[in-house]
C-alpha cells in the first residue's frame, strides 16, 4: 500500500486493524455529488476494487454536476 496515494489521487487510503481497505475522500464532493449519494467513505477486500468503488463515487458526482449543467451524460 506504500504507492497508494498515486494510485487514489485525492483519497486517503486506511488499513483497519482487521486487514479491510478503506478510502476517505480528502474533500467532501459538492452539495449536488453528496445528494446524488456520492459517498466520501467506501471501503473493499483489495486495493483494486477499492480503486474501483472510489471511481464509482467520482463518477456519481461527475454525472450528477453534468446533469445540473444541462449537459448529457453518456
Amino acid at each position: 500500500m506504500n504507492d497508494a496515494k498515486s494510485t487514489i489521487p485525492g483519497w486517503r487510503l486506511i488499513l483497519s486493524d482487521a486487514g479491510r481497505l478503506w478510502a476517505s475522500r480528502e474533500e467532501p464532493f459538492c452539495a449536488l455529488g453528496f445528494h446524488a449519494g456520492a459517498e466520501r467513505t467506501v471501503d473493499a477486500d483489495s486495493l483494486e476494487a477499492l480503486r474501483a468503488e472510489t471511481e464509482r463515487q467520482e463518477t456519481i458526482a461527475r454525472q450528477a454536476r453534468q446533469r445540473a449543467a444541462g449537459q448529457v451524460i453518456s
